[in-house]
């Protein structure tokens, strides 16, 4: 325990008892050094005004993460829509080898989670980071259009997950980095939007492409959907290295002041700079982060949570039990996946106000086991299809529990940016699981509703046993600011702050900090 604090202490020798009482007693925020930051001693109006535009850039910037996600899962997904032009017939493939296809590429994108995230915590330039590995990405994207053979494609497939993987935790991690936790989940669920936008359109671009590109130039129209989305991929990857936020202390296009307010945005947040120590070793997060018990239970919870929601991979075809011909029921997979975006950017919006997650992330998920019901229970098409929308809303919480996790360990950025990649990388296990949940075609997919119906149940019940450690820590946290207003000395204050689960984050933060729930 005693070693855990000195990892986490401020710069690990730059006076840490200076450190801790200065955020203790002073409203004056200072960074991790103990020094006052320059931007604390701006006129209230001035710099209103100031992040005002800091934020109107920000959101700009980080808008362009909407439309890397949407190539992002086009990328991934759209060998199942050259599935039903031939590729599978062209390369040869049993229905074994084209499962093997789909899976395969969730083996390199949760091995490269981790190290990826720890490497982009460490740079100072992660827009490049990003950039070059949707570069990467788009190029062997157009390489699957060049494939004649199983061996070829799992190859393929296998690097493309392995390079795609950067690119949803760095981005969760850039913006936890810029936004507070009182913004965080409004914009990740404008991010979290371009994978439901991809869920309603895909199969319409996909359509696009297939019905009009057979045979141009001699090749057959699945290879043309690789070639061209993939070429847009690395267009967009090429302004996205000038176009994405970099840190707050050295992002391009920005003022000098924009600059300081973001920086001091981040220490009234939490009560400290979010910044490693000094001396922090490139382990230390992962140390920290395999240690802390609540990143556990939250990668077994959120890995129910993926696999209740693995209908979206199956949605045209849950629409198509309906019994509509081909083309209606794509334009009928639509409209409960804009719904979805509208109630995700309301529920999200509404988390952030209230400064609630709970109940945003199980009143989603509740709606969702009702659509589940439904399913199980009617053959009316009407009411089928109505829950269907219910279904699709249910996606409103995974954003905020993504935001959750970020807010449940906010310092240091190190083990932030460990316990995204860890609990995401976990998560996609869930993919594979439910890839298999969906085979149970008898009786309209009733025993499959019954499966992600109990697995919903069992993110609730995660989410409840979460919620009551942070409330637990929260206490701890009040029990030890009365301990130091009873007996403000450094040493006693320190030795009371022993008994926290989590010391790494609890021992700097300011006083009234508290985890929300």
């Amino acid at each position: 325990m005693a070693d855990e604090i000195t990892r986490a202490g401020p710069a690990q020798g730059d006076a840490p008892k200076q450190n801790i009482e200065t955020l203790e007693h002073s409203t004056t925020p200072v960074n991790n050094y103990g020094q006052t930051h320059p931007a604390s001693s701006m006129d209230p109006t001035h710099r209103a005004r100031v992040e005002k535009s800091l934020l109107r850039k920000l959101d700009a910037r980080c808008s362009l993460f909407v439309l890397i996600y949407i190539l992002n899962y086009l990328d991934r997904n759209n060998i199942a829509a050259a599935r039903l032009k031939g590729l599978q017939t062209d390369l040869n493939l049993d229905d074994t080898q084209y499962s093997t296809c789909l899976s395969i590429l969730y083996v390199g994108y949760i091995l490269m989670q981790v190290p990826s995230n720890m490497f982009i915590n460490r740079i100072q330039r992660p827009s490049l980071y990003i950039s070059c590995a949707m570069l990467l990405w788009g190029l062997i994207s157009t390489l699957t259009g060049n494939t004649y053979n199983f061996t070829g494609i799992v190859l393929v497939r296998f690097f493309l997950g392995f390079v795609e993987a950067a690119f949803l935790p760095g981005a969760l991690l850039i913006q936890s980095k810029w936004y507070t936790r009182k913004e965080l989940t409004t914009r990740n669920a404008i991010l979290f939007c371009g994978n439901i936008i991809s869920n309603a359109f895909s199969a319409l671009v996909g359509a696009g492409v297939l019905s009009n590109m057979q045979g141009v130039l001699g090749w057959a129209a699945w290879r043309w959907l690789f070639w061209i989305e993939g070429a847009v991929t690395m267009a967009v990857a090429i302004t996205a290295a000038f176009v994405l936020p970099d840190l707050p202390h050295n992002s391009r296009g920005f003022t000098a002041e924009e600059l300081e307010v973001a920086q001091l945005r981040m220490i009234e947040d939490v009560g400290e700079a979010d910044e490693d120590g000094a001396n922090a070793g490139v382990f230390d997060g992962l140390i920290m982060a395999v240690k802390d018990v609540k990143i556990y239970l939250m990668m077994i919870t959120f890995t129910a949570y993926v696999v209740g929601l693995s209908f979206n991979a199956f949605f045209p075809t849950l629409t198509g039990t309906l019994g509509f011909e081909y083309i209606p029921t794509l334009l009928l997979s639509s409209p409960p996946w804009a719904f979805s975006c509208i109630v995700s950017l309301f529920n999200a919006w509404h988390a952030d106000r209230t400064q609630e997650k709970f109940w945003h992330i199980t009143g989603p998920i509740l709606g969702g086991m009702v659509g589940f019901i439904i399913s199980m229970a009617t053959d009316n098409v009407a009411a089928r299809y109505v829950a269907l929308f219910l279904q699709a809303s249910s996606y409103a919480g995974f954003i905020v529990f993504y935001s959750w996790i970020s807010s449940s360990f906010p310092r240091p950025p190190a083990k932030r940016a460990v316990a995204i990649a860890l609990i995401n990388a976990f998560s996609q296990l869930g993919n594979v699981a439910g890839s298999y949940v969906w085979n149970l075609k008898e009786n309209g997919y009733r025993k499959s509703y019954g499966i992600v119906t109990a697995m919903f149940g069992i993110t609730i019940m995660g989410c409840l046993a979460f919620r009551a450690i942070l409330s637990n820590l929260n206490r701890k946290i009040e029990e030890g600011e009365r301990a130091w207003e009873a007996q403000p000395d450094v040493t006693a204050h320190t030795a009371e702050m022993e008994h926290f689960d989590s010391p790494d984050e609890a021992l700097r933060m300011q006083k009234g900090f508290r985890y929300l729930v």
